[in-house]
C-alpha cells in the first residue's frame, strides 16, 4: 500500500497529476485537487509519474507499514 501527502500549501491544483494517475488524484468541482490519501501499490508507477510531472513538486508518496 501507497501512502501519498500533497503539500496543499505548494499544490496551485494545475492537476497534471490527474492525467498521470487518475485513480488517485482528481480535480473537483471547482477545479481544487483531490487525492487518494492511501493507494494500491499497483499504482506506484503512476503516482512516481505524477510526482516527476508535478510543476509545484507538491506531491510525495511512501510505502505504508
Amino acid at each position: 500500500m501507497l501512502k501519498i501527502n500533497v503539500d496543499m500549501e505548494k499544490c496551485q491544483h494545475y492537476g497534471q497529476c490527474v492525467f498521470d494517475a487518475p485513480n488517485v488524484f482528481r480535480l473537483n468541482d471547482d477545479d481544487k485537487l483531490e487525492y487518494e490519501a492511501t493507494a494500491d501499490d499497483s499504482e506506484q508507477d503512476n503516482v512516481q509519474l505524477a510526482v516527476d510531472i508535478c510543476p509545484m513538486q507538491a506531491i510525495s508518496f511512501s510505502k505504508a507499514d
